[in-house]
């Protein structure tokens, strides 16, 4: 029967465990002045406004 070598850390568990976790995807909108992407409630990076 096969035993581990040694105890796996909580941090190393929770590494492996949230390797598989997937963000979420990024929500742009476009600048009513110049038309460029850029993220909601944030000034565009472009124009500044």
């Amino acid at each position: 029967m096969q035993v581990p070598k040694r105890k796996t850390s909580k941090s190393q568990v929770r590494i492996k465990r949230n390797s598989h976790y997937k963000r979420p995807a990024i929500n742009t909108v476009k600048c009513k002045a110049c038309g460029s992407a850029k993220l909601p409630h944030h000034v565009c990076p472009k124009c500044k406004r």
